[in-house]
């Protein structure tokens, strides 16, 4: 299913509004299902060094289709797959990246950076269900 660009700017906005509402600058990213850019926002004053780390856990909850903290549990020194990090061209296993849903279905990707994991969860919550 190709990401529309009405469900990117829906997540873009309603992600925007919740940071707004907690006080967080973010950088927002959202990526279609197969994990090209589709929509981005810097809000002012985010971070310039969390743009990456919002596209990364983006990219991360695209390529295994669940959230970036769910593919970190993979990521731990002491996990089965520790090195699994460096693949994929670097996966970001925090908080802040998951799928977006509209009707139960996939459509999109959302990753968050600028606040802490906790923040950026709630940020990209905002914005995963359309």
């Amino acid at each position: 299913m190709e990401t529309t660009q009405q469900q990117a700017f829906q997540a873009l906005n309603q992600a925007t509004e919740k940071a707004r509402q907690l006080g967080i600058n973010a950088n927002i990213a959202i990526l279609d299902t197969a994990g090209y850019l589709k929509g981005f926002l810097r809000m002012d004053e985010a971070f310039l060094g969390s743009i990456d780390i919002a596209m990364g856990k983006a990219k991360t909850a695209m390529l295994f289709r669940m959230n970036s903290e769910a593919v970190g549990e993979f990521l731990r020194p002491e996990a089965n797959a520790y090195g699994m990090v460096n693949t994929s061209g670097g996966l970001v296993g925090f908080k802040g990246g998951m799928p977006v849903k509209a009707n139960g279905e996939i459509v999109a990707y959302i990753g968050v950076s600028g606040g802490s994991p906790d923040q950026d969860f709630d940020i990209a919550t905002a914005g995963s269900v359309l």
